[in-house]
């Protein structure tokens, strides 16, 4: 079991399924069992992953003083995450609908609300790291400040900066700077993988890179072994919604190179996770315990030699 700081959003989030992309106009639709609501984000989704594979986490988050935010704080306790580091410091709760079809394609539709401009209380950021082994900071603008203070403190930092273009982004510069394990999609990526990840660990002496394929798998980077490799996914059960499969893949990775020390072995396990996790509709639903894991990686293949 590890020690955690999260540092990252909670929303309510609605998920809506369609039958195809591009949506066809319709005055009404009847989609039964196809709109459902639950307290998500990648705070919280990365939060719940955590505890699941069995880590101690230290939740800290901004929230609003509304229903939705109470909703939020219940459902923070019936999982088993901690309040202590929750600041009810806005009028409303983010939320966000996201259209998906059966495919597994996704729309996201994020507002939220007024938190880019609301910051985390200092205090209770050392409250909350105190303790703690690895900080992940999510690049939401509260996390921000506590970039520098957690490396300069000796601590792992790992951030996910999800869809990204440009190496001097102006709002996720920091974040990659700062990160000893690094994760991005390959959705918007203006190179091959390879030559991005090269890019950013020449730019940034990012010790660990991971750039998520989607359905291809993904890419590992390893500075300290010079490594560089494309691994397929794992396919464990039938796609339903692919919205949180990120989330799933980094934070399950996070936990098993605490506790392993092994980038390859974390990335294998993760795979496993995130592709199980997948088959569930929601953001924050799915996830295997670390014994489920290992049932499913025993009829699983390994990932392959390094090259």
């Amino acid at each position: 079991m590890s020690n955690v700081l999260v540092s990252g959003l909670i929303n309510i989030e609605t998920t809506l399924k369609m039958d195809s992309f591009p949506i066809h106009y319709q005055p009404v639709r009847y989609p039964f069992f196809g709109v459902n609501s639950t307290v998500s984000g990648v705070g919280l989704n990365i939060s719940k992953a955590l505890t699941t594979l069995g880590d101690d986490v230290h939740f800290q988050s901004i929230i609003g003083r509304d229903l939705s935010g109470s909703l939020v704080t219940e459902t923070l306790t019936a999982l088993g995450l901690p309040t202590t580091w929750i600041v009810r410091g806005v009028d409303a709760t983010a939320q966000s609908i996201i259209l998906y079809d059966p495919t597994g394609a996704r729309m996201i539709n994020v507002d939220l609300k007024d938190i880019q401009d609301t910051a985390y209380p200092p205090d209770l950021y050392a409250s909350a790291i105190a303790g703690c082994e690895a900080a992940v900071l999510c690049n939401i603008n509260f996390s921000r400040p506590f970039l520098s203070q957690a490396r300069a403190a000796g601590v792992l930092v790992a951030t996910d900066v999800h869809a990204i273009s440009d190496l001097d982004d102006p709002y996720n510069c920091d974040f990659m700077a700062h990160a000893d394990i690094l994760f991005m999609s390959d959705a918007q990526l203006p190179a091959t993988p390879e030559e991005w990840a090269r890019a950013v660990q020449g730019a940034f002496n990012t010790p660990l890179l991971v750039i998520g394929l989607g359905e291809h798998g993904a890419l590992l980077s390893v500075r300290a072994d010079d490594h560089l490799s494309r691994y397929p996914a794992i396919k464990t059960r039938a796609v339903v919604n692919t919205i949180g499969a990120g989330d799933a893949l980094f934070s399950s990775f996070l936990h098993f190179y605490l506790k392993t020390k092994n980038p390859y072995t974390a990335l294998h396990k993760a795979m496993i996770f995130a592709s199980y996790k997948i088959g569930t509709t929601g953001a924050a639903e799915g996830f295997l315990t670390e014994s489920e894991l290992d049932s499913w990686d025993r009829s699983s293949y390994p990932l392959p030699p390094l090259r």
